[in-house]
């Protein structure tokens, strides 16, 4: 919203105008004990040439210059800058919910050719453009699975994102208290790999769905085909959530999924300290009618012109909240349209090649951190991402590595303690050969040694 500033005399005549001698007088209904009668405690104002002074100081505080090997469902990715050319255009940075066909056609399209693209990648029949991201895609899932089967227990393995696994209880905690519906949680084997035995073991003619992800947690790539054999025979849902989208440039998508649900953040939208995202849910089409979020379809106009329409799309969606299939109704076709843009750049066989460079960056980090430690699950394929089992604890590796402006991996007792010291790295097309090296040299320190240099 723009400043219009006004002199004493706009606001003196603006007052007559609506019968105020003054501006406390508009006040007059608060409560004396609740109006503030002193000035906020704030700095002075600054003029222009001051305050860009004081960013360029808060700047020069920043951490330049470091290397990070985070990944853990949000990563660093090449953003072509055609991105944010395309997506500051007043049409689409300023549009918001395209009710009007005739004329949010832009937007529109934009959505029609995201989910087009979607479909495209997960080898499923239909895709929406509107969840928040991949955690909030994750029970939105299950809630749909729950509408389709009639059954309320859902089957979730302990290699999914731990914090889609927190969301996923969050939604569930008033539903388990209602209804007694149960979320039961799955381990893995020494593979890094669910254990097919212990989820044909849970998989009940209760359970509305079973959950996984591929690549999981650990950068596994799950068997996803064995998976759908032992829970499609039970009459449940497969959902396979893709935390890491550039995986699919190389990995073959989860066809035999009924639902996929996927954090297209790596598609050109920037880590932003955690969002806003680009979360995706697409499906099988005989349950397009369960779906949440929108979905727009292409039509003709009267003249037999191409247009494109929101479809299937309930006001309940949008106004009568209780009724609704899904209370996600916020467009988010904005950061769609990143996505849109990146994949457009990149084109299949360019993401093919990039998913090609994160593979090998990821293997050969892991071999020159491997030598300085154990790798977990290293038989298992994986994307760009391992588990790594140190002597030291995290803690103490990570510091070493700060101090040599290097960012390590995730430690991961928080949510996994039967893994002792372990850490979880990434390494995509950013990260350089050079980087890897360093980081394995300081790995390769002892304590004493790192604390003689």
């Amino acid at each position: 919203m723009r400043y219009l500033p006004k002199s004493d005399a706009e606001r003196a005549a603006m007052l007559r105008e609506i019968g105020a001698s003054s501006i406390d007088d508009l006040f007059a209904i608060i409560p004396e004990e609740y109006r503030l009668t002193r000035d906020l405690n704030i700095p002075r104002q600054m003029g222009e040439s001051e305050i860009v002074d004081h960013f360029k100081s808060a700047a020069s505080h920043n951490a330049n210059g470091y290397s990070s090997f985070l990944g853990a469902g949000v990563y660093r990715h090449y953003r072509p800058v055609l991105i944010d050319t395309i997506v500051q255009r007043g049409e689409f940075l300023t549009s918001y919910t395209p009710y009007q066909a005739e004329i949010t056609q832009g937007t529109l399209q934009a959505i029609f050719e995201f989910q087009t693209m979607i479909c495209e990648l997960t080898g499923m029949d239909i895709a929406n453009a509107s969840m928040y991201d991949g955690s909030t895609a994750c029970p939105e899932a299950a809630m749909m699975a729950m509408r389709v089967t009639g059954r309320d227990d859902v089957v979730v393995a302990r290699t999914v994102h731990p914090e889609y696994r927190e969301v996923m209880r969050t939604y569930a905690q008033h539903r388990e208290a209602a209804s007694g519906h149960t979320t039961q949680e799955i381990g893995y084997a020494n593979d890094g790999r669910i254990d097919l035995a212990a989820l044909d073991r849970a998989v009940t003619d209760q359970t509305a769905c079973v959950i996984v992800q591929s690549p999981n947690f650990f950068g596994v790539i799950e068997d996803i085909p064995a998976i759908a054999g032992i829970v499609q025979k039970k009459g449940a849902l497969l959902v396979v959530a893709i935390a890491e989208a550039a995986s699919l440039g190389i990995v073959r998508p989860p066809v035999e999924a009924d639902i996929v649900i996927m954090e297209a953040q790596s598609f050109g939208v920037a880590p932003s300290f955690g969002g806003p995202f680009c979360g995706v849910m697409a499906a099988k089409e005989k349950y397009v009618r369960q779906m949440p979020g929108r979905l727009v379809g292409e039509t003709k106009d009267k003249e037999g012109r191409r247009g494109f329409v929101l479809t299937l799309s309930t006001r309940e969606q949008h106004i009568r909240r209780e009724k609704a299939t899904s209370n996600i109704c916020t467009n988010q076709a904005l950061v769609a349209l990143m996505a849109t843009v990146f994949m457009t750049v990149y084109g299949k066989e360019g993401i093919r090649e990039l998913a090609l460079h994160n593979l090998a960056k990821a293997d050969y980090a892991a071999k020159a951190f491997g030598a300085q430690g154990k790798l977990l699950f290293a038989r298992s394929p994986r994307f760009n991402e391992f588990v790594l089992q140190t002597d030291e604890s995290p803690e103490q590796v990570n510091a070493r590595l700060l101090e040599n402006k290097i960012i390590g991996g995730l430690p991961l007792k928080r949510w996994y303690p039967e893994l002792g010291n372990a850490t979880l790295w990434c390494a995509t097309e950013l990260t350089t050969r050079e980087q890897i090296d360093q980081a394995a040299s300081v790995l390769a320190l002892t304590p004493a040694a790192a604390a003689a240099r």
